[in-house]
């Protein structure tokens, strides 16, 4: 079987004294090297009353540090033609770029030196924050992201870090300030919650020697893992209607709670999905409900099984005339691929769609990188890409018909609407 991951030789892992986990990974094809360094740093880690603390660190960790002002940091990227883009999600906060590989060693000098030593100016934060803020409210005025924010908010309630919105709300980001910041980076950013990721035209081992040089003198204990309590079974199907009368467009956003990533049966989970509509108009979703019917402007799902019980969701916008009869066709698919699963035409198909676009993910070093950081994350091994056929194909028709049945029930669907609609008014 061809290898997914293109060109050189296999990644090498390598454990720095301090707990720094090193990925390198040689692939030739130009001479470039991404860097993408990753710390267990994400919203699950941040306190109520100071949510959205990690998402404003992403903003403002690389305006300044103790050895270069943002000034500085800025002019040293851009005459090597290097973007930083730093971005914070559930369990993660990760910076990453591409660099020529003769820049290499400089730039990675400075990324470690935004992760290790950031200083947070206050001007910056001020900038920051009223950015993030000003984004906080356009979420708030889109129904789309709306619709999305309060489905994890009844998959996973009472202030599970699952439920919470990622960037905050206005009145918790109004109160983060320095302190806050810099107490995150202290409790959060430490040597064992690193994860480097270097790939590209590079000697393995010479990566992992200045990898050692720039991060081996950090010294932080590891923090503690955030305690994340698993949802609970719902006693039935959850409806939730936002209106937003001044909207052209509804959204309806459908989902449950699955299974975790290290389940056996996310290969047939995953195929299931793919079927149901990961790529809109290949699954049944599209077929049947843009398609044939003419009723959405788009329409998907998407399976997010993570640490813990992640969600399936599928996302839908529709004229506000045909909300009910777009749930009640979402219902139809989702209960006849809960009772009856797929064909054996249709495991095929998604089998080899999904096994054929790996090595479309892998093209670039940094979906290269972005795939072992993933890897690292859940414990999946360095050789899961050559695994990763193996496992789709092996899974049998029963078992993804079985998967099918444990997931995908529309009497336990959470269910949420909105835009310009409210349910009973004649619509």
């Amino acid at each position: 079987m061809t290898r997914a991951i293109p060109q050189g030789l296999a990644p090498v892992r390598h454990v720095l004294d301090n707990g720094a986990v090193i990925i390198a990974k040689e692939a030739r094809t130009i001479r470039a090297v991404t860097i993408n360094a990753t710390i267990r740093a994400g919203s699950v880690c941040e306190p109520d009353e100071r949510l959205g603390l990690s998402h404003l660190v992403s903003r403002v960790i690389d305006r300044g540090t103790e050895q270069r002002s943002g000034d500085q940091i800025a002019d040293e990227l851009d005459r090597r033609g290097v973007a930083l883009m730093v971005r914070s999600t559930r369990h993660a906060l990760s910076l990453v770029c591409t660099c020529l590989a003769e820049d290499f060693e400089a730039v990675l000098e400075v990324v470690a030196d935004i992760v290790i030593r950031p200083t947070f100016p206050e001007e910056e934060i001020t900038t920051r924050r009223g950015e993030v803020l000003t984004s906080i409210r356009q979420d708030e005025d889109n129904p789309a992201v709306t619709a999305t924010q309060a489905l994890f908010g009844l998959l996973y309630p009472d202030g599970h870090p699952y439920g919470r919105p990622a960037k905050g709300r206005v009145d918790t980001v109004e109160r983060i300030d320095r302190a806050g910041l810099r107490a995150f980076h202290a409790a959060r950013f430490a040597p064992p919650t690193l994860s480097l990721v270097l790939v590209g035209d590079l000697d393995r081992d010479r990566a992992v020697a200045v990898s050692e040089s720039v991060f081996g003198g950090w010294r932080v204990p590891l923090p503690a893992e955030p305690v994340l309590s698993h949802p609970s079974t719902p006693a039935g199907r959850r409806e939730l209607v936002i209106p937003m009368m001044n909207k052209v467009q509804a959204d309806i956003a459908y989902g449950f709670t699955t299974i975790v990533r290290s389940d056996p049966a996310y290969y047939a989970c995953e195929l299931i999905n793919n079927a149901l509509g990961q790529y809109a108009i290949g699954g049944r979703l599209g077929d049947s409900i843009r398609e044939r019917q003419g009723m959405a402007y788009y329409v998907f799902s998407v399976l997010d099984a993570n640490v813990i019980e992640g969600p399936l969701i599928i996302r839908a916008g529709v004229n506000p005339a045909n909300v009910e009869r777009a749930i009640a066709s979402i219902d139809a698919e989702v209960t006849r691929m809960g009772r009856d699963g797929v064909s054996d035409g249709e495991l095929a198909d998604c089998k080899r769609y999904l096994i054929g676009s790996m090595p479309r993910m892998l093209e670039t070093n940094a979906g290269i990188a972005t795939f072992l950081q993933t890897a690292e994350f859940f414990s999946l091994g360095l050789d899961y890409d050559l695994r990763v056929p193996a496992l789709l194909d092996a899974v049998t028709l029963e078992e993804a018909n079985a998967a099918a049945r444990r997931v995908l029930a529309a009497d336990r669907a959470a269910v949420v609407v909105a835009g310009p609609y409210q349910k009973g008014a004649g619509h």
